[in-house]
């Protein structure tokens, strides 16, 4: 639990359902971005019990319970990778704790490999770093500058 700090210009754009898709994130109100971010979340299917969703500004809440760390974590990341979000706040339950994942801002000249081998020595791991982002990640080689990555810790 906690704040979480993300770049409010990197990410994908946010758009009501009722507007192209490059609308900005300032033309919607507050109740608008929380749908959309629900929205969000419910395509990427990353379910949450008792999801509530409050927005205010560039600023999003969230709380409910979440079957795993790892989904709790791709939680805070699909709603934070996004256009126009400047902060997460955690109040996510998790029911199975476990290890946490460190988040990684890419940064420009990233790839997956070069992060791998930063994280664990070895820039061939860079599927566990994929696998652990997937289906915010569609493709090992669609990263960019200011996403915010898991990096999960390596099982040995």
């Amino acid at each position: 639990m906690g704040i979480f700090s993300f770049l409010k210009k990197a990410g994908a754009a946010m758009a009501s359902s009722d507007a192209p898709t490059k609308t900005a994130t300032p033309e919607l109100s507050d109740e608008q971005k929380a749908a959309v971010l629900q929205n969000i979340l419910t395509q990427n299917g990353l379910h949450v019990d008792g999801l509530c969703l409050q927005v205010e500004g560039d600023h999003v809440k969230v709380e409910g319970e979440v079957e795993s760390q790892e989904v709790r974590e791709k939680v805070i990341l699909a709603l934070g990778n996004v256009q126009g979000i400047a902060e997460v706040e955690d109040n996510l339950t998790v029911k199975q704790p476990e290890p946490e994942a460190q988040f990684y801002t890419v940064q420009r000249g990233d790839s997956l490999s070069k992060i791998a081998k930063k994280f664990y020595g070895d820039a061939m791991k860079y599927p566990v770093i994929f696998e652990a982002n997937r289906p915010l990640l569609s493709d090992p080689d669609k990263i960019y500058p200011g996403q915010v990555l898991r990096i999960p810790p390596l099982n040995k």
